[in-house]
């Protein structure tokens, strides 16, 4: 909050002050990067001039999604395999959209993450072994293996719900409430390759959890936090669904009647974001953040300026 001995003073100053940001360079950058709000409204760096009034609520939301990159940087190669952790035991990724996690039969050209860590290990006659998947169209984290039993430790955690695995999304309207629990009862259709909503007596059919918040809401979408309880396959994006917010770009869980009204996106808006586990071998927690895919951060930038938007953040005020 602005106190009157800060009235009338420049935006780019009171952010530099030695209690909040420290220097006029870290004040430029967060304006650079959208992470500045006065009176919960974006500013950008041709507001650093701006006077302050009394009264007036500066915040800084550090670990904005889609703020990584300084607006106009430079940005890493498109489809660019990003590994983020590597030892002895396991690799952590940061998977782009378009490829897969794992090659499939019915797609034998189609890259995948697993050959190109294989290529990344040959020199060490290794192979990558696969831990979890995440949809080819799916941006983001991935853990693999390099010994059969760090392999078999954390897909034992994987089967017991111990890791955090939490995803940012792209969704059609305004989840409310805007924090709560997505629970279903879903089955897989092995004939359309589709997850399903199944009756609880159906064969096959399993539990799904799914909680989400809202990080922040534009006129006709919102940007949502979800967290897995369970890990089916599909789980999100048809939970979206059901739950009456599908997914931009979404194409397999969607009405036909949707697309006419579409937001313009080549795949489905889904970021695997958040990845936390033990160790294998020794137990320490290891945890990993990616940030969102570069279409992605485009996305959500774009929504940001179709019209005004709410966050839900817990951004630290300044």
């Amino acid at each position: 909050m602005v106190g009157p001995e800060d009235a009338g003073g420049r935006l780019d100053k009171f952010l530099a002050a030695a209690d909040r940001l420290r220097s006029r360079g870290r004040a430029s950058d967060a304006l650079d990067r959208g992470k500045v709000f006065v009176n919960d409204v974006e500013v950008t760096r041709a507001d650093a001039s701006r006077r302050l009034e009394a009264g007036d609520r500066v915040r800084v939301w550090m670990d904005r999604p889609g703020s990584a990159h300084r607006r106009g940087a430079r940005r890493a190669k498109p489809g660019a395999l990003q590994i983020l952790y590597e030892d002895e035991v396991l690799i952590v990724v940061n998977k782009p959209a378009g490829l897969l996690a794992v090659p499939l039969a019915s797609r034998p050209d189609a890259p995948s993450v697993e050959e190109e860590l294989a290529a990344h290990l040959r020199s060490g006659k290794r192979r990558p072994l696969v831990v979890h998947r995440i949809d080819r169209d799916t941006s983001g984290l991935v853990v693999f293996a390099k010994r059969s039993d760090a392999q078999a430790r954390l897909k034992d955690q994987f089967r017991h719900r111990e890791p955090e695995r939490t995803y940012l999304a792209v969704v059609y309207g305004h989840p409310s409430p805007p924090s709560g629990s997505w629970r279903d009862r879903l089955a897989w259709d092995r004939e359309s390759l589709q997850q399903k909503r199944a009756h609880p007596k159906e064969a096959g059919a399993r539990e799904a959890r799914s909680d989400y918040r809202v990080v922040e809401s534009f006129r006709e979408a919102s940007l949502i936090e979800v967290r897995l309880v369970t890990g089916k396959r599909n789980q999100i994006r048809l939970q979206a669904r059901l739950h009456g917010h599908t997914l931009v770009g979404e194409r397999l869980y969607v009405d036909e009647s949707e697309l006419a009204h579409e937001v313009p996106f080549t795949r489905q808006a889904l970021h695997a974001f958040r990845l936390a586990f033990r160790h294998p071998i020794d137990g320490r927690p290891l945890s990993f953040e990616a940030p969102l895919a570069d279409d992605l951060a485009d996305l959500v930038r774009d929504l940001r300026r179709s019209g005004i938007s709410r966050t839900f953040d817990r951004g630290s005020g300044v």
